[in-house]
């Protein structure tokens, strides 16, 4: 079986970004203003803040992605987690999980935030597995289809 590798952002790397996860707002969801915004100019919206996207490759294809964006004195959010369609089922959400984690214990962040949809069953489950705790939601969240907040301290 192919290894997966992991990545940092390259530019190459901002259509796969985009393309992996406005597919899965359109299968689930629909894709807000402010997802748009940030995934059509990733550089200014994630890199030039402070923060990072990692990617999960298999054989040099961009299978899984996934974006930690600085929050105001909170630590980071767990953003744009998206895995190719045709390659769910393999654990790459997990393993691209973990490495995320272990990078963002490397790079000195202490909390993690993420929003998300109790929809999403396989994700808050792996939220969870990996030791996400559920917070209150506030109102005015960046997100219109978010009815679950988690955190994780680091």
């Amino acid at each position: 079986m192919p290894q997966l590798t992991f990545d940092t952002f390259q530019p190459d790397y901002a259509e796969a970004f985009e393309r992996l996860n406005i597919a899965w707002l359109e299968a689930f969801f629909y894709v807000e203003d402010y997802d748009r915004k940030v995934l059509a100019d990733p550089q200014q919206f994630i890199i030039d803040k402070g923060g990072f996207i990692l990617v999960a490759k298999l054989e040099g294809l961009i299978v899984g992605v996934v974006a930690l964006m600085p929050m105001e004195n909170v630590g980071y959010e767990l953003t744009k987690m998206a895995v190719d369609s045709h390659y769910r089922g393999q654990q790459i959400g997990q393993q691209l999980m973990r490495f995320t984690l272990a990078f963002a214990k490397e790079n000195q962040i202490t909390t993690l935030i993420l929003y998300s949809n109790r929809k999403l069953e396989n994700a808050i489950y792996i939220y969870r597995k990996f030791g996400f705790e559920e917070i209150p939601l506030e109102a005015g969240n960046p997100y219109d289809r978010a009815d679950i907040k988690m955190k994780l301290n680091l």
